[in-house]
This record gives C-alpha cells, sequence and structure tokens, in this order.
C-alpha cells in the first residue's frame, strides 16, 4: 500500500523512504471544499515577477526540488490555469469572473469579464480549458469556460482575440447547460483528452441521488465534441456521460499511456482518486471509497478528508501532482503500470494554504496555484499566489 510522510523536514531522497500509512478519517470531517475555518480580509497584493528557469526536463518519474517560487501574487480567489501555445497562460477568478492573462515575461493583466457569472458559495468562473493546438479551424483560438449562472452551471467557449500582453474576449458560443449547480459540489473542471474532446467533471449539486440517476448530468463526468455535441463512441448513444456515480469531481488528467484519472471530494471519510474508464459506476452515493462492490469501480487511492479534499490534477512528466484544498498541501502520486499507484508523498503541508489546481509549467516545472482569499483561507501576503516548483528525477521509492 502507498504510504506517505511530510518530507519538508527530511533531505530529498530521505523523504522517498514512506513511513507513515495513511491515517482513519475520523467521525467529524471537514467540508467538502475543506472549510476549515473563514477568515476574512485579504492583504493588498505584492508585485508579480517573471518564472524562473528550471531544470531541463528528464523522462520518467519526477519529483519536487528546491524552493517554490512566486510567478504571480495578488489574484482573487483563482480557480484554474490554461496555458496557451504563445507562452502566456490564463487565469480565472471565481467571484470576480476576471479572467487574467500571465505573460511569458511575468506581468499579469486583465483579459476581461466573462459576462453571466453568478458567483457565490462554491460556484462562479471556475474551470478554463484552451483549444488544443491541433484543433480544426473551426475550432482553434476558442477559450473554454465552466461557469456558474444564475440558473445552472455550464460551458461556454469565447474567442480570444488580439496577441499576447493584449488579448482580449471575443465572440461568445455555448457549448453545454442546464448542468445542476448550487451553493456546493459544482464540479467545474474541464480538460480537452488526448482523443480531443472535451471532458467536464459535474457535482451532484447536494443531491446525492442524482450521481446514480443515469437520465441526470449532476454527479457525472461528461465528454462532448468541441461544439458540444456527443461523440458518436460515448458509452451511450446519444448521452454526454462519460462515467457516473460521482460526488464532486473537480480534477481529471491523463498520464503517458493514455490512461484517465480524476480526483473527487469525499463527504465524510474518503477523497478518491479514480482511473475512469467509459461507462463506469464510482459508487456514490451508495459508497464512499472503497466498496468492494462488484457494480462499482473503487479508487486506487484514498484519504482521509482531512489530508486531501482533492481540486486540481496534473500529469508531468510521467508524475501525478494533486492539489490539497482543504489538506492545504501537494500530493505526489507516481503511478503503477499495472494500473494502480506507487509511492504518494505529501510536499508543502502547510506552506501555502489551500492549493486549487496544479498545471505543467515551463522547462518542465510545476505551477501551483493558492486559494486562500475566498473566505474560507488564512491569506498571506501577497495571496493569492501562482507558484513555480523545480521537478527532478525521482531519486528513491
Amino acid at each position: 500500500m502507498a504510504r506517505s510522510i511530510h518530507p519538508s523536514t527530511l533531505p530529498l531522497a530521505a523523504a522517498l523512504a514512506l513511513t507513515g500509512a495513511l491515517g482513519l478519517a475520523g467521525c467529524a470531517a471537514p467540508a467538502p471544499e475543506g472549510t476549515e475555518g473563514i477568515r476574512l480580509g485579504t492583504p493588498a497584493p505584492s508585485p508579480t515577477r517573471p518564472p524562473s528557469a528550471a531544470p531541463s526536463p528528464a523522462p520518467g518519474p519526477v519529483q519536487p526540488a528546491g524552493t517554490p517560487r512566486d510567478v504571480a501574487t495578488g489574484l482573487n480567489a483563482p480557480w484554474s490555469i490554461a496555458r496557451l501555445p504563445s507562452g502566456s497562460a490564463l487565469i480565472s477568478e471565481r467571484d470576480t469572473a476576471r479572467i487574467r492573462e500571465l505573460t511569458p515575461d511575468g506581468t499579469l493583466l486583465d483579459v476581461g469579464v466573462v459576462e453571466g457569472v453568478a458567483a457565490g458559495g462554491e460556484g462562479g468562473l471556475l474551470g478554463l480549458a484552451a483549444a488544443p493546438e491541433d484543433a480544426s479551424a473551426a475550432d482553434a483560438d476558442w477559450l473554454y469556460v465552466y461557469l456558474t449562472s444564475a440558473s445552472d452551471n455550464r460551458v461556454v467557449r469565447i474567442r480570444l482575440e488580439g496577441s499576447p500582453g493584449s488579448l482580449e474576449l471575443g465572440a461568445r458560443e455555448e457549448v453545454l447547460s442546464q448542468l445542476p449547480r448550487a451553493g456546493n459540489h459544482n464540479g467545474g473542471r474541464i480538460a480537452f483528452g488526448p482523443d480531443g474532446r472535451l471532458y467536464v467533471t459535474v457535482g451532484d449539486a447536494g443531491r446525492a441521488a442524482s450521481a446514480q440517476d443515469a437520465g441526470s448530468l449532476g454527479g457525472k463526468i461528461l465528454r462532448i465534441e468541441p461544439d458540444g455535441t456527443v461523440p458518436a463512441d460515448n458509452p451511450t448513444a446519444g448521452s454526454p456521460v462519460y462515467s457516473l456515480g460521482h460526488r464532486n469531481p473537480q480534477g481529471i488528467a491523463w498520464d503517458g499511456s493514455g490512461r484517465m484519472w480524476a480526483a473527487e471530494f469525499g463527504q465524510n471519510t474518503w477523497d478518491e482518486l479514480n482511473v475512469i474508464e467509459p461507462g463506469a459506476n464510482y459508487g456514490w452515493p451508495v459508497v464512499e471509497g472503497t466498496g468492494d462492490r462488484a457494480e462499482f469501480v473503487d479508487p486506487v487511492m484514498q484519504w482521509a478528508t482531512r489530508d486531501a479534499s482533492p481540486s486540481g490534477l496534473a500529469s508531468v512528466r510521467g508524475t501525478l501532482f494533486l492539489a490539497g484544498l482543504g489538506g492545504e498541501r501537494l500530493w505526489v502520486v507516481q503511478p503503477a503500470a499495472e494500473g494502480g499507484v506507487g509511492d504518494v508523498v505529501e510536499y508543502f503541508r502547510d506552506d501555502y494554504g489551500r492549493i486549487r489546481d496544479v498545471a505543467a509549467g515551463p522547462d518542465g516545472s510545476l505551477w501551483m496555484l493558492t486559494n486562500n482569499t475566498d473566505g474560507r483561507g488564512s491569506p498571506r501576503e501577497g495571496d493569492d499566489r501562482l507558484i513555480q516548483v523545480d521537478l527532478v528525477p525521482l531519486t528513491g521509492g
């Protein structure tokens, strides 16, 4: 079984000699988004600075090394990162509905405010996904956005106009609507898979039974074409549902072999990391975590809810990186060739507070996006921030 320790007090090699088994959850667990306490007040933003050079990428599994550094500061409840082929990156701010551009030289700019966002609770401007580089001419230059409106959650796409450093929001098209919304469990992550389809995580919006209802889009991972139509090879003809039985999935990623992974908030006991198969049922609300029931797929990894509350997920250089929101740490997971996981190590516990998203950074590094300014965290000077972490080849296990 994979184990975890907090390696910040150990040498890097020793950190990988995993010594502590995962703790069992108590009966009183934190709220799904890690509401470990509401603390108000946001410090004044501090200046941004350009990314520093990271080591050249190396094949194989990797681990964090060195001292992380700020790439951007002064963000307001940021939620998602989308890197562009130009070298710029876009960041969504949940409550302001603003999209920010981070240029390659480290300048932080406003791109625009997304219209129709009704922020409240855990809803607002959520996931971003840039059109893949190999998209058709009709689907190129679109930015895909998951947002909470006054009546539903929905996915829209917006033309990015202008050039890096002067991007603007242009024409807009609806891609997918009538996704259930609530004050919590809104899902919200969107990403293009290796197959060029758009995958969308949808929470159960507080209606747990919907996750087992094949006719509901709540508690599901969806798969659609870039224009919102349903792919002909989806598990059920005419339905965007790709997998079901989810509570509040907020992280999706694909490893080098093409396996799809998803991170999911549990309720009172277990948060989950799952390998997603088309048409599979992951058990919520009948089971939480491992259920050992033939009709459901068990997670390949589970954490006590106080230790994770997982949000963003990224696959970088053969390694999975999981953003711990309520757990206030980064989880580093080494996938096993047979489909499970090997070593699982935690980094940066309590160093940066709530971590909302992770993404591949420049030059083989990792980016982490904090989320301390939404009323649920403890803002520090400069919060919220985008942080760059160097990655080096795994030296033990």
